[in-house]
């Protein structure tokens, strides 16, 4: 599958996830919207061709049929459209954590909402928006603030579970290891191709965090 055609593979799979949500957006909300995955689509289709610095803000206003004034109506920067593409993400893995069994220990149910979530990926597409965020700084430096606002809510998704003030402390812990191993285990993901299956390296990861746990 091409650059373009797992992009718009992408849009598509937004669109009809939007499409079973009860409340209809009016018609002027639908058209911004529209614009917004316009722009997504055009900006992560132009950044994995040519490079995210080679990409200019003209390039992807043309590419989405829009001025150069509109896109500054929907994304501040070109890095908000990356960390847009992505934004579903970490509402996903709350949603799984959430989803866990009661019974679960925290770390399980850390461990077993990533691997819910990971089974979602596509491969390709989870590589080049790796190697897109490893080769440029001030995208490394954004997706550490995203890594940040994930360790927070994965450590409210998880308070959720406990009874008292130890385990709240538990959970605060559980949620830094996480975000920690996430972000490690991409990485090596990233560098090693993708080789390894998503869901190996998961497990792979929590075990080696709980042999140094024990």
């Amino acid at each position: 599958m091409s650059t373009r055609e797992w992009v718009k593979s992408r849009i598509a799979k937004q669109k009809a996830g939007k499409a079973a949500l009860p409340a209809a957006p009016g018609l002027r909300q639908r058209k911004r919207q529209q614009t917004r995955e316009r722009l997504t689509q055009a900006a992560m289709a132009l950044f994995l061709e040519r490079g995210f610095e080679a990409t200019t803000l003209d390039d992807i206003a043309a590419a989405a049929d829009v001025s150069r004034r509109s896109f500054f109506h929907y994304f501040a920067s070109k890095e908000d459209v990356v960390f847009a593409w992505q934004e579903g993400s970490t509402a996903a893995l709350i949603a799984a954590v959430a989803a866990r069994p009661a019974s679960e220990s925290m770390l399980a149910a850390a461990e077993n909402a990533i691997l819910a979530t990971v089974r979602q990926l596509k491969p390709g597409e989870a590589i080049a928006m790796a190697r897109l965020k490893r080769d440029n700084p001030a995208l490394q430096a954004r997706d550490q603030v995203k890594y940040e606002k994930l360790e927070r809510a994965l450590a409210e998704a998880l308070g959720k579970r406990a009874d008292h003030e130890t385990e709240e402390l538990q959970a605060r812990l559980v949620a830094m290891i996480t975000t920690g191993a996430m972000r490690i285990g991409a990485e090596f993901w990233a560098d090693d191709g993708g080789c390894e299956k998503p869901e190996a390296l998961v497990k792979r990861t929590f075990a080696a965090i709980r042999a140094i746990l024990d």
